[in-house]
């Protein structure tokens, strides 16, 4: 059996596997990682007949045309590799989609400090309600902590975000839309 292998094999590993993907950061927001976005679904370690370890990474888009998963799965492959991690197999789940509610309070935390303000609210399945009537959430800025902000557009830097700006300090600023 090979030392990674032996090293698979030990349990603790598969919550190590999990802290070494804390270090692959979001191409997109760089201060937060892959697991604090709630992209990384699972993690499956399995030995072959042979003893060789394999580790499938199950990653979900944020939306499914999002142009940066290549360049996460690259990521994930490359930080595991460096850890002696050989075979990797990034498998991709679509269903579930993806929601802002599997984002990791630190995560929300962290793009609080970067200057974007995190979801507001939970996402909850509301098919067959209507949404008329709904308020919209409150969004706090993330530079000085002021309820008075407004949106500017729908549409931010990235199609999960949208533009705001707060009346009180003047900072415009992205809000990671609830989704």
């Amino acid at each position: 059996m090979s030392t990674c292998a032996q090293r698979l094999a030990d349990p603790s590993l598969h919550a190590q596997v999990w802290r070494w993907l804390e270090q692959v950061p979001d191409p997109e927001i760089p201060v937060i990682s892959v697991v604090d976005l709630g992209i990384v679904r699972a993690v499956e370690i399995t030995e072959d007949g042979a003893g060789q370890a394999h580790c499938t990474i199950v990653i979900t888009p944020t939306y499914s045309g999002c142009p940066a998963m290549r360049v996460i799965a690259d990521d994930i492959v490359a930080v595991l590799g460096r850890h002696g991690v050989q075979q990797v197999e990034i498998r991709t789940q679509l269903a579930p989609a993806w929601s802002t509610d599997w984002m990791s309070e630190h995560g929300k935390s962290q793009l609080k400090g970067y200057g974007i303000a995190p979801p507001a609210q939970q996402v909850i399945d509301i098919s067959g309600i209507s949404r008329r009537g709904m308020r919209a959430a409150q969004v706090d800025c993330p530079h000085c902590g002021s309820h008075n902000t407004s949106v500017i557009s729908q549409f931010g830097s990235t199609s999960c975000k949208s533009l705001y700006q707060c009346r009180d300090c003047k900072e415009p600023f992205d809000y990671f839309k609830a989704h």
